[in-house]
């Protein structure tokens, strides 16, 4: 069967534009953020026509055994086969632990069964610093290379300069990389999160256009 690639950044720009609306702040844990991202794509999957399921079980052959997908997207249509899914459209692995960083890839490129194999991967993942992307990043292309999936990977880091976190989303289509944006991660003045991307944040743009200023 054909894979079935989604339009992934145009994805992360919704999961931008909406982060606001989860209603998360500074009293919330750790559990409650991943925990409202994830239902965030439940419904969203729901509502593009998807059956989803939190914490879904998956094969991982190299470790003999089932694994647990934070969230997958599946396509059924009665019209083709009334038993069996078509195919899995997406796995979702939503991560805070910064030194799982490399265990969240090898979940998402696991070596699994062939009706197991996602036609759509995103990863969103906590990483110590901006200097770990491309290891990051050269992973994934190896183990996409075997797999064919269009993939998302949303690195989120805490920028010391600026007093806030870095969100860097990668998108990946089986033939390497393909598109980059950059946003920024803060607490409004009521203490809740939002993002916007990195050409919105008035306070990045005036420091740029005083740097720049600098230079002539």
């Amino acid at each position: 069967m054909e894979k079935y690639y989604f339009n992934l950044m145009q994805l992360f720009e919704g999961y931008v534009r909406n982060y606001r609306k989860l209603n998360l702040s500074k009293l919330h844990n750790r559990s409650m953020f991943t925990k409202r991202e994830i239902d965030y794509f439940a419904n969203l999957g729901e509502m593009l026509g998807f059956d989803a399921f939190i914490e879904d079980s998956k094969f991982d052959k190299s470790k003999g055994r089932s694994r647990p997908m934070d969230l997958s997207w599946w396509k059924w249509d009665a019209r083709i086969d009334d038993e069996n899914f078509l195919y899995l459209a997406l796995h979702l692995e939503r991560e805070f632990i910064c030194n799982k960083d490399v265990e969240t890839i090898e979940k998402l490129f696991s070596n699994t069964e062939e009706g197991y194999i996602p036609h759509n991967v995103i990863g969103i993942q906590y990483i110590e610093s901006a200097d770990r992307i491309d290891y990051l990043n050269d992973l994934i292309l190896q183990k996409n290379m075997i797999q064919q999936s269009n993939c998302l990977m949303v690195y989120r880091y805490y920028d010391s300069d600026l007093d806030l976190e870095r969100v860097c989303a990668y998108s990946f289509t089986p033939q390497g990389l393909n598109k980059v944006r950059n946003a920024i991660c803060n607490q409004d003045d009521s203490g809740y999160w939002y993002i916007c991307f990195d050409e919105d944040y008035v306070p990045l743009q005036n420091n740029k256009r005083i740097t720049n200023s600098i230079k002539l």
